[in-house]
């Protein structure tokens, strides 16, 4: 489903308007829920203010929305379950509103087996499923930014495997349209993304535990390049041919991948320590991916692939408080007409949060951009964002 944009005129009345849906949602949640029992629902404001727009950045610079949504979440019945989300933001001061879930999922099929159906965020690799407000940083890893458009949902198919284990493990497979992923495609077949999952965690005595994972993304969309759009298609046998206006380049906001392939290997690995296992007081939590897509397209060599990689860490020093580090490094094959130029960015972010209730979240964060070749638009930027959170929402990952 495509955006909704709004005027720039008109942008800061209907954030006003996005806030009173909100805040009416969160009031009338209670009796949502007595009309439909075991039925919740939920609101999230996320607001933010910049001192730039960043490279690959999806927060505009000034006054701006971040991912903002309304959810409800229940039963179908004994055997399924059901969540529906819009979400809004603003870009170039614009609102766009999407619907960003609408899935069925079982909840009693036997030997660890569950299915889910609709649109929903891949579970493709650490970050992807969870919603942006929820993360740790203003800005998601560069890795998300450049290869997954920061938060990449679709409509598909899931089925995962849960085992029957004290180590937790679950492999999954889903199978998606694509074009939440490609927009702009000079090609494409049918399905248009698979991805196949694994991940695997524990824990290390009282007071830590980890998880890791290994993602492979088939993507069977490939991107247009200015000059060569729809070329070959009758050789290579395509279903399609695809063009969507507003594609975003590589120093654009992102409305899908601005670098992709036709594979994509993710690995995670994540790690967290509290005292006795109690992560009110104390936590550190530690995450470290990495990336990297393959056949960039018909005019990429076996050499021509993109590379991403991040490692995080967040400490609570005390209840409300927690700081956080993240450095980021994207190496890519910028592809132009028949050719490809490098092109290489690197991003350092620091980070202050303080969290006064359970519901909200104030927090400041400073990143730097510096150009290795081909980010003209790399910059550095103080940001500032606080987020509200009304009635029920999602459970916290790993």
């Amino acid at each position: 489903m495509p955006t909704t944009p709004v005027s720039p005129r008109m942008a800061t009345a209907a954030c006003r308007v996005l806030c009173t849906l909100v805040l009416s949602a969160a009031a009338s949640a209670a009796s949502a829920q007595a009309s439909a029992p075991g039925w919740q629902a939920g609101a999230v404001l996320d607001l933010s203010a910049g001192s730039r727009a960043l490279a690959l950045g999806q927060r505009d610079k000034g006054l701006g929305l971040g991912h903002s949504d309304v959810s409800v979440h229940g039963p179908l019945g004994p055997h399924l379950e059901a969540r529906g989300t819009v979400a809004a933001h603003t870009h170039e001061r614009k609102l766009e509103v999407e619907l960003e879930e609408a899935w069925v999922q079982s909840r009693t099929l036997p030997a660890g087996l569950q299915v889910r159906a609709g649109r929903f965020s891949s579970q493709i690799g650490y970050l992807n499923e969870q919603h942006p407000h929820a993360d740790d940083f203003i800005e998601r890893p560069l890795l998300y930014r450049a290869f997954l458009g920061g938060h990449w949902f679709d409509d598909g198919l899931r089925v995962n495997w849960t085992a029957p284990t004290d180590l937790y493990l679950r492999l999954g497979v889903e199978v998606f349209r694509g074009k939440q992923l490609v927009r702009d495609a000079a090609s494409a077949r049918r399905p248009g993304a698979v991805v196949l999952s694994s991940r695997v965690g524990g824990d290390l005595g009282r007071s830590q535990s980890w998880q890791a994972g290994l993602s492979l993304l088939h993507n069977r969309r490939e991107a247009a390049v200015d000059g060569h759009a729809g070329e070959g298609e009758e050789e290579e046998g395509h279903e399609e041919h695809e063009h969507e206006a507003g594609h975003a380049g590589h120093d654009a906001h992102a409305h899908g991948a601005a670098f992709s392939g036709r594979r994509m290997w993710l690995a995670e690995l994540a790690w967290k320590w509290a005292p006795e296992g109690n992560n009110r007081q104390q936590q550190v939590r530690v995450s470290l991916e990495h990336a990297r897509i393959t056949g960039l397209n018909r005019f990429a060599s076996g050499s021509d692939r993109h590379h991403a990689t991040y490692l995080g860490a967040v400490w609570r020093f005390a209840p409300a408080w927690e700081l956080g580090v993240r450095q980021d490094l994207l190496r890519v094959r910028q592809p132009h007409e028949d050719h490809f130029d490098d092109g290489r960015l690197r991003e350092t972010a620091l980070m202050l949060a303080y969290k006064p209730t359970h519901a909200q979240t104030v927090r400041v964060q400073y990143t730097r951009q510096r150009d290795r070749g081909g980010f003209e638009a790399a910059t550095h930027a103080v940001q500032l964002q606080y987020i509200l959170n009304f009635g029920a929402h999602a459970s916290h990952s790993f």
